[in-house]
Protein backbone atom coordinates (compact mmCIF):
# COMPACT_ATOMS: atom_id res chain seq x y z
CA UNK A 1 0.00 0.00 0.00
CA UNK A 2 1.07 3.94 -0.54
CA UNK A 3 1.71 5.79 3.12
CA UNK A 4 2.09 10.05 1.76
CA UNK A 5 3.45 12.31 3.91
CA UNK A 6 4.58 16.14 3.13
CA UNK A 7 7.31 15.98 6.23
CA UNK A 8 10.58 15.48 4.27
CA UNK A 9 12.24 14.19 7.33
CA UNK A 10 9.53 11.54 8.38
CA UNK A 11 10.03 10.11 4.43
CA UNK A 12 13.63 9.84 4.51
CA UNK A 13 13.70 7.81 7.50
CA UNK A 14 11.56 5.09 5.62
CA UNK A 15 12.75 6.16 2.29
CA UNK A 16 15.81 6.84 2.42
CA UNK A 17 17.46 3.08 3.33
CA UNK A 18 15.59 1.49 -0.02
CA UNK A 19 17.06 4.12 -2.24
CA UNK A 20 20.11 3.37 -0.97
CA UNK A 21 20.09 0.14 -2.37
CA UNK A 22 21.12 1.45 -5.81
CA UNK A 23 22.01 4.71 -5.63
CA UNK A 24 23.26 4.81 -9.49
CA UNK A 25 19.50 4.35 -10.89
CA UNK A 26 18.08 6.36 -7.58
CA UNK A 27 20.42 9.33 -8.45
CA UNK A 28 17.21 11.90 -8.66
CA UNK A 29 14.98 11.24 -5.84
CA UNK A 30 18.45 11.06 -3.33
CA UNK A 31 19.61 14.22 -4.81
CA UNK A 32 16.72 15.81 -4.16
CA UNK A 33 16.37 14.42 -0.55
CA UNK A 34 19.65 15.89 -0.06
CA UNK A 35 19.03 19.14 -1.40
CA UNK A 36 15.57 19.64 0.49
CA UNK A 37 17.60 18.74 3.78
CA UNK A 38 19.74 21.48 2.99
CA UNK A 39 17.31 23.70 2.56
CA UNK A 40 15.94 23.54 -0.81
CA UNK A 41 12.38 25.33 -0.60
CA UNK A 42 9.59 23.23 -1.80
CA UNK A 43 6.01 24.80 -2.01
CA UNK A 44 3.22 21.86 -1.34
CA UNK A 45 5.38 18.99 -1.50
CA UNK A 46 4.09 15.48 -1.51
CA UNK A 47 6.79 12.07 -0.38
CA UNK A 48 5.24 8.76 -0.29
CA UNK A 49 6.16 4.77 0.15
CA UNK A 50 4.78 1.53 -1.51
CA UNK A 51 5.34 -1.09 0.98
CA UNK A 52 4.47 -5.07 0.37
CA UNK A 53 3.92 -6.87 4.19
CA UNK A 54 5.72 -4.48 6.10
CA UNK A 55 8.70 -3.62 3.70
CA UNK A 56 9.55 -0.76 1.42
CA UNK A 57 9.38 -1.83 -2.08
CA UNK A 58 8.94 1.31 -3.65
CA UNK A 59 9.42 5.46 -3.44
CA UNK A 60 7.74 8.64 -5.15
CA UNK A 61 8.00 12.82 -4.42
CA UNK A 62 6.85 15.81 -5.75
CA UNK A 63 8.20 19.00 -5.44
CA UNK A 64 6.11 21.31 -7.76
CA UNK A 65 7.06 22.77 -10.54
CA UNK A 66 8.66 19.15 -10.68
CA UNK A 67 7.30 16.43 -12.36
CA UNK A 68 6.08 13.23 -9.99
CA UNK A 69 9.13 11.29 -9.56
CA UNK A 70 8.85 7.56 -9.27
CA UNK A 71 12.20 6.47 -9.85
CA UNK A 72 11.84 3.35 -8.06
CA UNK A 73 8.61 1.16 -7.52
CA UNK A 74 7.18 -2.13 -8.80
CA UNK A 75 5.30 -2.11 -11.83
CA UNK A 76 2.03 -2.89 -9.85
CA UNK A 77 2.40 0.04 -7.61
CA UNK A 78 1.68 2.18 -10.30
CA UNK A 79 -2.28 1.78 -10.61
CA UNK A 80 -2.89 2.41 -6.75
CA UNK A 81 -0.47 5.62 -6.98
CA UNK A 82 -2.37 6.82 -10.10
CA UNK A 83 -5.72 6.13 -7.92
CA UNK A 84 -4.44 7.73 -4.85
CA UNK A 85 -3.23 10.91 -6.46
CA UNK A 86 -7.03 10.80 -8.06
CA UNK A 87 -5.27 11.04 -11.58
CA UNK A 88 -4.20 14.11 -11.08
CA UNK A 89 -0.77 13.91 -12.33
CA UNK A 90 -0.01 16.26 -14.56
CA UNK A 91 4.01 15.39 -15.32
CA UNK A 92 5.88 12.33 -14.02
CA UNK A 93 9.30 11.07 -14.92
CA UNK A 94 10.30 7.54 -13.95
CA UNK A 95 11.49 4.49 -16.14
CA UNK A 96 9.95 3.07 -19.16
CA UNK A 97 8.37 0.09 -18.09
CA UNK A 98 6.74 2.43 -15.16
CA UNK A 99 5.96 5.29 -17.69
CA UNK A 100 4.74 3.09 -19.96
CA UNK A 101 2.09 1.44 -16.92
CA UNK A 102 1.20 5.01 -16.44
CA UNK A 103 0.24 6.08 -20.57
CA UNK A 104 -1.79 2.42 -20.37
CA UNK A 105 -3.80 4.04 -17.25
CA UNK A 106 -4.18 8.17 -18.43
CA UNK A 107 -3.67 7.71 -21.59
CA UNK A 108 -1.01 9.10 -24.45
CA UNK A 109 0.72 12.53 -22.94
CA UNK A 110 0.58 15.35 -24.48
CA UNK A 111 4.16 15.47 -25.09
CA UNK A 112 6.57 12.82 -24.21
CA UNK A 113 10.88 12.77 -23.45
CA UNK A 114 12.83 9.88 -23.76
CA UNK A 115 16.05 10.12 -21.69
CA UNK A 116 18.88 7.50 -21.03
CA UNK A 117 20.91 7.13 -17.70
CA UNK A 118 24.33 6.77 -18.27
CA UNK A 119 26.96 6.20 -15.47
CA UNK A 120 31.22 6.46 -15.86
CA UNK A 121 32.99 3.70 -16.78
CA UNK A 122 36.75 4.60 -17.73
CA UNK A 123 36.85 8.62 -18.45
CA UNK A 124 38.84 9.12 -21.32
CA UNK A 125 39.83 13.47 -21.75
CA UNK A 126 39.05 14.92 -24.99
CA UNK A 127 41.92 17.13 -26.87
CA UNK A 128 39.88 20.53 -27.11
CA UNK A 129 41.79 23.90 -27.13
CA UNK A 130 41.47 25.03 -23.61
CA UNK A 131 41.45 24.82 -20.13
CA UNK A 132 38.72 23.43 -17.34
CA UNK A 133 38.39 25.37 -13.95
CA UNK A 134 35.58 25.93 -11.21
CA UNK A 135 33.14 28.57 -11.64
CA UNK A 136 34.35 31.76 -9.67
CA UNK A 137 31.93 34.63 -8.48
CA UNK A 138 32.96 37.30 -11.99
CA UNK A 139 31.13 34.31 -13.80
CA UNK A 140 27.77 34.59 -12.00
CA UNK A 141 26.18 36.93 -14.95
CA UNK A 142 27.15 34.69 -17.48
CA UNK A 143 26.14 31.65 -15.59
CA UNK A 144 22.42 32.87 -15.17
CA UNK A 145 21.91 33.94 -18.35
CA UNK A 146 23.39 30.23 -19.70
CA UNK A 147 20.91 28.94 -17.03
CA UNK A 148 17.98 30.87 -18.61
CA UNK A 149 19.10 29.85 -22.12
CA UNK A 150 19.53 26.13 -21.41
CA UNK A 151 15.88 26.03 -19.77
CA UNK A 152 14.83 28.25 -22.54
CA UNK A 153 15.94 25.29 -24.91
CA UNK A 154 14.85 22.18 -23.25
CA UNK A 155 11.62 23.53 -22.25
CA UNK A 156 12.21 22.71 -18.29
CA UNK A 157 10.13 24.37 -15.72
CA UNK A 158 12.22 27.22 -14.39
CA UNK A 159 11.74 28.85 -11.06
CA UNK A 160 14.24 31.39 -9.26
CA UNK A 161 17.45 30.43 -11.66
CA UNK A 162 19.38 33.44 -10.34
CA UNK A 163 18.91 31.94 -6.91
CA UNK A 164 19.94 28.68 -8.09
CA UNK A 165 22.87 29.36 -9.81
CA UNK A 166 24.08 31.19 -7.09
CA UNK A 167 23.61 28.48 -4.58
CA UNK A 168 25.90 25.93 -6.56
CA UNK A 169 28.48 28.51 -7.48
CA UNK A 170 28.54 28.60 -3.63
CA UNK A 171 29.04 25.25 -3.13
CA UNK A 172 31.60 24.99 -6.21
CA UNK A 173 28.88 22.91 -8.03
CA UNK A 174 29.69 24.45 -11.46
CA UNK A 175 32.51 23.79 -13.98
CA UNK A 176 33.50 26.63 -17.18
CA UNK A 177 35.16 25.29 -19.79
CA UNK A 178 37.17 28.46 -21.30
CA UNK A 179 39.41 29.37 -24.44
CA UNK A 180 41.70 32.58 -24.06
CA UNK A 181 40.65 33.18 -21.17
CA UNK A 182 36.69 33.41 -21.99
CA UNK A 183 34.68 30.41 -20.33
CA UNK A 184 32.59 29.17 -23.94
CA UNK A 185 30.59 26.17 -21.79
CA UNK A 186 29.35 25.26 -18.78
CA UNK A 187 28.56 21.86 -16.65
CA UNK A 188 27.03 21.61 -13.22
CA UNK A 189 28.04 18.72 -11.07
CA UNK A 190 25.53 17.89 -8.11
CA UNK A 191 26.93 16.91 -4.34
CA UNK A 192 26.93 13.46 -3.98
CA UNK A 193 24.39 11.72 -2.84
CA UNK A 194 24.47 7.60 -2.01
CA UNK A 195 28.17 8.53 -3.25
CA UNK A 196 26.93 9.36 -7.01
CA UNK A 197 27.19 12.41 -8.72
CA UNK A 198 25.16 13.88 -11.45
CA UNK A 199 26.29 16.20 -14.22
CA UNK A 200 23.86 18.38 -15.01
CA UNK A 201 23.45 21.00 -17.09
CA UNK A 202 25.48 21.15 -19.48
CA UNK A 203 25.20 24.36 -21.73
CA UNK A 204 27.11 25.71 -24.67
CA UNK A 205 26.06 28.46 -26.05
CA UNK A 206 25.17 28.12 -30.09
CA UNK A 207 27.78 30.41 -31.46
CA UNK A 208 30.88 27.80 -29.68
CA UNK A 209 29.22 24.57 -30.46
CA UNK A 210 30.60 21.96 -32.49
CA UNK A 211 34.23 22.21 -31.28
CA UNK A 212 34.11 19.95 -28.62
CA UNK A 213 33.81 22.11 -25.16
CA UNK A 214 30.36 20.18 -24.00
CA UNK A 215 32.14 17.41 -23.81
CA UNK A 216 35.21 18.79 -22.62
CA UNK A 217 33.74 20.41 -19.54
CA UNK A 218 31.66 17.51 -18.61
CA UNK A 219 34.69 15.52 -18.75
CA UNK A 220 36.52 18.15 -16.53
CA UNK A 221 33.68 17.69 -13.85
CA UNK A 222 33.52 14.12 -14.19
CA UNK A 223 37.62 13.69 -13.38
CA UNK A 224 36.77 16.74 -10.57
CA UNK A 225 33.92 14.79 -9.33
CA UNK A 226 35.67 11.47 -8.76
CA UNK A 227 38.93 12.44 -7.92
CA UNK A 228 37.42 14.82 -5.19
CA UNK A 229 33.86 14.30 -4.49
CA UNK A 230 32.03 10.82 -5.35
CA UNK A 231 32.46 7.36 -6.40
CA UNK A 232 30.06 7.35 -9.13
CA UNK A 233 29.22 9.94 -11.68
CA UNK A 234 26.30 10.00 -13.93
CA UNK A 235 24.12 11.52 -16.42
CA UNK A 236 21.51 11.86 -18.35
CA UNK A 237 20.64 12.57 -21.53
CA UNK A 238 17.62 13.56 -24.04
CA UNK A 239 17.35 10.06 -26.72
CA UNK A 240 16.30 12.28 -29.38
CA UNK A 241 19.58 13.92 -29.63
CA UNK A 242 22.54 11.57 -30.78
CA UNK A 243 25.02 13.85 -30.74
CA UNK A 244 25.11 14.31 -27.38
CA UNK A 245 24.86 11.00 -26.77
CA UNK A 246 27.83 9.76 -28.85
CA UNK A 247 29.78 12.44 -27.44
CA UNK A 248 29.36 11.28 -23.71
CA UNK A 249 30.08 7.79 -24.70
CA UNK A 250 33.11 8.69 -26.24
CA UNK A 251 34.14 10.06 -23.24
CA UNK A 252 33.51 6.51 -21.06
CA UNK A 253 29.83 7.38 -20.30
CA UNK A 254 28.00 3.48 -20.41
CA UNK A 255 24.20 3.26 -20.90
CA UNK A 256 22.65 2.01 -17.71
CA UNK A 257 18.60 2.12 -18.03
CA UNK A 258 16.15 4.35 -20.24
CA UNK A 259 13.46 7.21 -18.44
CA UNK A 260 10.59 9.26 -20.17
CA UNK A 261 9.39 12.46 -19.39
CA UNK A 262 5.23 12.93 -19.57
CA UNK A 263 3.57 15.69 -19.29
CA UNK A 264 -0.35 15.55 -19.66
Amino acid sequence: MWTFTSEVEEYAAVAEPFLLGDPVRNTVPLTVLANLRAGMPAKDPLFGWWTVDGEVRGAVFRTPPHPIGMFSMPVEAVAPLVEALDRELPALVGPVELTSEAIRLLGKPGRAVSERLYRLGTLTMPDVPGRGRVAVPGDFPLLVSWYHAFHDEVEMPAADLAERAAQRLARRELFVWEVDEAPVSLAGLSPAAGGVCRIGPVYTPPSCRRRGYGAAVTAFASQTGLAERCDHVVLFTDLDNPTSNAIYQAIGYEPVSDYAHLTY
